[in-house]
């Protein structure tokens, strides 16, 4: 276990099942002062129930987690604090705002149930209250506010007793999209403002690269990846991270030889076609006659409406237009490449018709090989 001071929550060897099934397998991290880390992932993949134990909802069969100096759980030294101990904020997806209290009762009650005295709950409430912009609604009624003012007063009583941790359970999955955003940007806002460490639970790939320090990639019980939003996008450690943040065309083949950090890779076209021979970065871990995938985004794709000349475009693949969709400012489609589809972006006033012959090219650099 680190003894570093800059480390706020520390979760070592984490492990908890139902029944035969493993919900949390060997979970790992340490999160320092002040980070937003976010763990995401696709349904049932192990995120929720992670926080669930650092909150103390949940009893891990094994593992360990501090949160500052004190260890929370640890099952193999008989240690367990129930929520009220740990000096954690808690968001929830349903807000949990009592609808019979005003906005003032509502945020105060974490200090009332601390027995904090009267000063010390007007002063904290209405600072929480005005930090998140809500200060002259203290008198409302929870029933008279919108759905974005209920998540903002479940904001403020989370942060009113100033706790040492920050959990979000999906937040703003119950929001429209429009305030979703406005409220994902000011959770950002005021969580910087604050300086409070902050775990974040999210299948919203777009929250994740938004808002965080650190993003945490989970899928069937087990972290697939730990870096930042960048790191995450551009250089995704396998198949399944590369599919899940963000759009990506996957092509699987067998690798042929690497010069240097370039491989050489054979995308099979279907029985009795000559496979496309492509060239990309990455699979450094893979021999010659290994089964990889070649990730390619959109945005990397450049479309020709006709064969280009020389050798300056990189890889060149023909293909068929299955269709297109308008999206206001771009073009998104998809072009079948014998048994595949790769994805493209393209300009909102590009005119291109269902089985057309076009031409993609990408240069090896922006093509990733990837583990299958």
């Amino acid at each position: 276990m680190s003894t570093n001071n800059d480390v706020m929550v520390s979760i070592d060897h984490l492990y908890k099942s139902y029944g035969p099934e493993m919900a949390v397998k060997d979970f790992n991290i340490e999160i320092k002062q002040g980070e937003f880390v976010t763990l995401l992932g696709p349904s049932g993949c192990g995120k929720t129930t992670t926080l669930r134990c650092v909150a103390g909802l949940e009893r891990p069969e094994a593992g360990e987690i501090r949160i500052g100096n004190n260890t929370v759980v640890a099952p193999e030294k008989d240690i367990f604090l129930y929520p009220e101990h740990r000096n954690i904020g808690m968001v929830f997806q349903s807000y949990a705002v009592w609808p019979h209290m005003t906005v003032f009762d509502n945020c105060a009650y974490g200090l009332r149930v601390r027995r904090a005295s009267s000063d010390v709950i007007k002063r904290q409430t209405m600072q929480a209250l005005e930090l998140v912009g809500l200060d002259h609604l203290a008198d409302r009624f929870a029933t008279k506010l919108s759905g974005g003012q209920r998540q903002r007063v479940a904001l403020a009583r989370a942060i009113v007793y100033q706790p040492e941790v920050i959990l979000f359970d999906e937040p703003l999955s119950n929001l429209d999209a429009k305030l979703r955003e406005q409220m994902r940007d000011e959770i950002v806002r005021l969580q910087k403002e604050v300086g409070i460490t902050s775990i974040f639970v999210t299948h919203d790939q777009s929250e994740a690269l938004v808002m965080s320090d650190r993003v945490v990639v989970m899928d069937k019980a087990v972290i697939q990846q730990v870096g930042d939003p960048q790191e995450i996008y551009a250089n995704p450690a396998n198949s399944f991270v590369a599919n899940f943040i963000g759009v990506t065309s996957l092509l699987e083949g067998k690798l042929q030889g690497r010069d240097g950090e370039v491989c050489s890779v054979d995308i099979s076209m279907g029985q009795g076609a000559e496979p496309l021979r492509l060239r990309a970065v990455g699979a450094a871990d893979a021999n010659p006659g290994d089964t990889i995938n070649l990730s390619l985004r959109p945005e990397d794709v450049t479309l020709h409406l006709e064969r280009p000349s020389g050798t300056e475009h990189g890889n060149l693949i023909e293909g068929q237009v299955i269709d297109t969709i308008y999206l206001g400012s771009f073009l998104e489609g998809r072009v079948r490449v014998g048994p595949h589809e790769i994805g493209i972006q393209i300009d909102h006033f590009e005119n291109l018709a269902s089985g057309q012959t076009v031409y993609l090219s990408f240069h090896p650099e922006h093509g990733l090989c990837l583990a299958n």
